[in-house]
């Protein structure tokens, strides 16, 4: 399935990008990933740590109900910001609804032109988002070589957190070793 090769330093569908201290793009810095598709062509992700102030029933009035809380869209990342993604998790990886595509187990992405009642009890989370994070063929790897990234496992819940103020910290907190005292940071280094 394309997304789920294997690539330079771990990247693959699935995976979490963490913004390092050394990565000071306004669009990532701080900011936690999720790749979506990593292959030949590039790789596509979305931001999960950046809620708008827009409610999805504003823009999506259809989906307000179905979404995690908070029901609102997400800035996924600077390109397409136009268009909406919709990452779902089943809640029974048997029961696959009509419109879903598996990222990595029961993680996938949701078509929104799904009727809503043919998703009734099949989802567990679901967040949507404006736009997403995209790179050219080997784009990435450079900037996981340059240091700008962590590529860290995701939990399928990461996706669906409630309050994702602390989602940075508390995924690098859950890693081994050394990486995990990286969330220990202050947020501006000079007060150390």
């Amino acid at each position: 399935m394309p997304g789920d090769e294997g690539g330079v330093a771990g990247l693959a569908a699935g995976m979490l990008l963490v913004a390092t201290p050394v990565l000071l793009d306004p669009n990532f810095a701080d900011t936690v990933v999720l790749l979506l598709d990593v292959d030949e062509e590039g790789a596509l992700g979305v931001v999960l740590n950046r809620p708008s102030p827009v409610s999805v029933a504003e823009v999506l009035g259809q989906w307000s109900a179905a979404v995690a809380e908070p029901h609102v869209l997400f800035h996924g990342g600077p390109v397409g910001t136009d268009a909406a993604l919709a990452v779902a998790l089943l809640r029974d990886p048997a029961d696959v609804p009509v419109g879903f595509r598996a990222v990595r187990g029961s993680l996938g992405l949701l078509d929104l032109d799904t009727p809503t009642e043919l998703l009734a009890g099949s989802l567990a989370g679901l967040r949507i988002f404006a736009g997403y994070a995209g790179w050219s063929p080997g784009q990435l790897e450079v900037e996981v070589d340059e240091g700008s990234w962590y590529v860290v496992p995701a939990e399928a819940l990461d996706a669906f957190r409630g309050d994702t103020a602390a989602l940075w910290r508390d995924v690098l907190r859950r890693q081994p070793g050394e990486l995990a005292w990286h969330s220990t940071r202050p947020v501006d280094p000079e007060l150390n």
